[in-house]
């Protein structure tokens, strides 16, 4: 194997680790926003815990955030949380986003 190909192998490893991690943290974050928005809309417990989940499992309908955004937007809209701006889930989604991934990082 020459030098070419062992930098070259080396990249690919390194990029598919750098892509789980990603998909680990937005996974986290995920749930993390799904806990924060069922506190926001009174579900404590399990409740609280499935919903966490449905956020997860939202964010595989199409690539990006706008899944899981649509969804807590009319979630939280559906139960009269029309305080809670756009703005406001957005700098939510990029504050969890990175505490998932330092979460990730640390290895926790």
């Amino acid at each position: 194997m020459s030098t070419f190909d062992k930098r070259e192998e080396a990249f690919e490893k390194k990029f598919a680790l750098d892509e789980e991690q990603k998909f680990k943290a937005t996974a986290r974050r995920n749930r993390k926003l799904g806990a924060w928005v069922a506190d926001q809309i009174g579900l404590t417990g399990a409740e609280a815990e499935a919903y966490a989940k449905s956020v997860v499992v939202a964010d595989f309908e199409e690539a990006g955030d706008d899944d899981v955004f649509r969804k807590v937007r009319g979630d939280l809209d559906a139960k009269g949380k029309q305080g809670i701006s756009d703005a406001d889930i957005r700098a939510k989604m990029d504050t969890l986003l990175v505490e998932a991934a330092a979460e990730i990082k640390a290895g926790k």
